[in-house]
């Protein structure tokens, strides 16, 4: 991003519903992010608080829709480009991180959004998956984590808990589940971060974190699928077990959790450990201060692995650094050399100045 596009940014926190262009036109509105077609999942689903969270960011911004582009691959969430008033693509299963990688590097002036779920993006597209996070472009991804497949009606998807008996593992899944956050964080993903469907102003500073990051952004959010998975989130979610369950990250702030903040996370034989604070003569500055920005990936690691009986699972961002963003080497070629290629012979070659030229058949 431009020092423009930044100083855009910081002068729409002000004021969420300004524009960047100086022409005198309305103000936006969150409408103004919405299609004509009404949004359709079913009623309840977590999907409709996240396309919220989503536009309210992009209004957020300050910048025009028209510079916004949504990439969707297959299942319930890939929908949302139809309903988002932005230019976008419903691609194929599993490729969404490939024509958005093509799309950026043509056009890197567009915010680049990429939407997917647990079975598009980490089955049939977990090898794209894998590539969007080392090359570090600066693309936004939102993965809708359901833990099932719901479009194609309540089969396991690679996130499904071992044991959970489905449609197509009727006598429990064998598979050990895929951990979305872990499989970034090995690629070299740059901002991580997971986030439930029913916090609606976590989900918003997260995505707001997200739009400003400069890189590549994974935001893992929690989806609950009322029709084939129902409920599979409710000690993360549910007000009375939730503050038991997880952990608030914030940075330079300790790890402190349960119904009466009584609870904390140390370092103990290189491993977490849930601790309660006041016993053993534990106190605060005992605990892990949360530091998003360590370059030493191992701690994020130990965060995103956290979750089992004995500690809780956190929310917010795991990791937020700064690296060199993908960008696309310049041809010293024209776009009109680039477009009469394409549209050429079928054959062409690079020289070793950089032009491109047609070879004929």
């Amino acid at each position: 991003m431009d020092s423009s596009q930044s100083s855009s940014q910081s002068s729409s926190q002000a004021n969420p519903q300004a524009t960047t262009s100086a022409a005198a036109k309305p103000l936006y509105t969150r409408k103004d992010f919405l299609s004509s077609t009404d949004p359709r999942w079913c009623a309840g689903c977590g999907t409709y608080a996240t396309f919220n969270g989503i536009t309210r960011t992009f209004l957020n911004s300050g910048i025009e829709k028209e510079k916004f582009a949504v990439i969707a691959g297959i299942g319930c969430s890939s929908r949302l480009p139809y309903y988002s008033n932005t230019y976008g693509f419903h691609t194929i299963h599993g490729r969404a991180p490939t024509v958005a990688m093509g799309l950026k590097m043509i056009n890197p002036d567009l915010n680049v959004w990429v939407i997917t779920g647990d079975g598009d993006g980490l089955s049939i597209g977990g090898n794209h998956f894998i590539h969007l996070m080392r090359r570090n472009p600066n693309i936004k991804m939102v993965l809708f984590n359901n833990q099932i497949y719901g479009l194609t009606k309540g089969q396991a998807s690679p996130t499904s808990p071992l044991g959970s008996k489905t449609k197509s593992s009727p006598y429990g899944s064998v598979d050990r589940p895929m951990h979305p956050l872990t499989m970034a964080l090995g690629a070299g993903a740059t901002f991580v971060a997971r986030v439930p469907d029913n916090d609606n102003e976590l989900m918003f500073q997260v995505m707001q974190a997200a739009m400003a990051h400069q890189g590549i952004a994974l935001i893992e959010v929690l989806i609950n699928c009322v029709i084939f998975n129902d409920g599979i989130f409710d000690p993360l979610t549910n007000k009375e077990t939730r503050p038991d369950k997880t952990v608030l990250l914030e940075a330079g702030k300790p790890l402190i959790y349960g119904q009466q903040k009584n609870k904390g996370i140390i370092m103990k034989n290189d491993r977490p450990l849930s601790v309660t604070i006041g016993e053993n003569g534990i106190t605060e500055k005992d605990l892990i201060l949360h530091d998003p920005q360590n370059p030493n990936s191992g701690y994020s690691f130990m965060l995103a692995e956290m979750g089992d009986q004995e500690l809780p699972v956190p929310y917010g961002i795991l990791r937020q650094i700064q690296e060199p963003v993908h960008k696309p080497h310049a041809s010293k070629g024209t776009k009109e050399q680039l477009q009469n290629t394409l549209k050429g012979s079928g054959a062409w070659e690079v020289g070793s100045d950089g032009n491109i030229k047609s070879l004929e058949r």
